[in-house]
């Protein structure tokens, strides 16, 4: 099934909970740009507001853009601290 972007919101939070979305933001790097080769993650959140106010690219990557623009917005971007974490080889703290 494919979703809208103007849909966004209650999409988004189910795919926050989906692990492999998240996990996508800390390995994934933007594809064009000005911010090309960076990681979706890293991506500044004036960048983000642009897409948000402009309209995410379709696909895949306007989903990712649009889930790592409501993470930062929300300030939420610790969420990703441990998935970067194993991404580098650290362990992880468990709670």
């Amino acid at each position: 099934m494919q979703f809208q972007i103007q849909h966004s919101s209650q999409y988004l939070k189910c795919q926050i909970m989906n692990p492999e979305m998240l996990e996508q933001l800390v390995t994934q790097p933007m594809p064009f740009g000005k911010y090309k080769g960076r990681l979706l993650a890293d991506l500044p959140g004036h960048y983000l507001a642009w897409f948000a106010r402009e309209g995410f690219p379709k696909g895949q990557l306007g989903t990712l853009l649009a889930l790592m623009h409501e993470i930062d917005h929300n300030g939420l971007k610790s969420l990703l601290d441990p998935l970067r974490r194993q991404k580098n080889g650290a362990p992880t703290k468990r709670p």
